[in-house]
């Protein structure tokens, strides 16, 4: 049996409090995946793999659910301070190849 995505899709989040914990919590609701147990995986972007669109990627899943991701995560305990991390794609022309996902 192999774990091979056939679809993916791409979600964002922003959370403030002034407790970390509590911070991600509001950017996991906020990307509307705060229902799923969350496994962080490397990279790849696999042969013969779809990039569908959010409402559609959410609806395939269901409470509790264990789903793999790719995150990226940043944050400051400076009030005021605006960050941002973000999650690059590369999907190659030949459905063949694999591509990247890249978190910075």
């Amino acid at each position: 049996m192999t774990f091979t995505p056939r679809e993916v899709f791409l979600t964002n989040g922003v959370g403030r409090h002034k407790e970390e914990l509590a911070s991600f919590e509001e950017a996991l609701r906020d990307a509307q995946i705060a229902r799923l147990n969350l496994v962080h995986v490397s990279s790849i972007f696999p042969p013969h793999c779809t990039l569908i669109p959010r409402e559609k990627g959410i609806r395939k899943l269901k409470d509790g659910q264990i789903t793999y991701c790719v995150m990226s995560r940043n944050q400051t305990n400076e009030y005021r301070r605006l960050v941002a991390s973000s999650v690059g794609l590369a999907i190659p022309a030949d459905s063949t190849q694999y591509g990247y996902l890249s978190g910075a």
